[in-house]
């Protein structure tokens, strides 16, 4: 956590470790796999870590980023790559943001 940052999930491709935070364990398992999916492939695509961050907002962010002496990392596809994820994941991110301000931030929904 970071500047009251949540992470929700992530991969690295240096460790080949993916990551859940326990805190969202109450997502529905069919979500989980699919944020499970969309963080490997991003990293056995592009390399580096990409993580999924709530914002204290409640907004949901996607980060890469490389070891700084990672020649293999290409931070262009890296970049389209995100922005398709987002494009194409639009209603996953909307629907984790709703459920982020509705049980963690405890927003009324109206």
């Amino acid at each position: 956590m970071e500047d009251n940052r949540i992470v929700l999930c992530g991969a690295n491709a240096y460790e080949m470790k993916y990551y859940f935070n326990q805190q969202f364990d109450k997502i529905p398992a069919s979500i989980k796999d699919e944020l499970h999916i969309i963080c490997v492939l991003f990293t056995e695509e592009v390399g580096g870590i990409f993580t999924i961050v709530f914002e204290p907002d409640g907004t949901v962010s996607l980060e890469t980023n490389a070891e700084e002496d990672d020649i293999y990392y290409d931070e262009i596809s890296s970049g389209l790559l995100v922005n398709e994820i987002r494009r194409r994941r639009q209603e996953l991110f909307e629907s984790l943001s709703l459920y982020y301000r509705v049980f963690i931030l405890k927003e009324e929904i109206v």
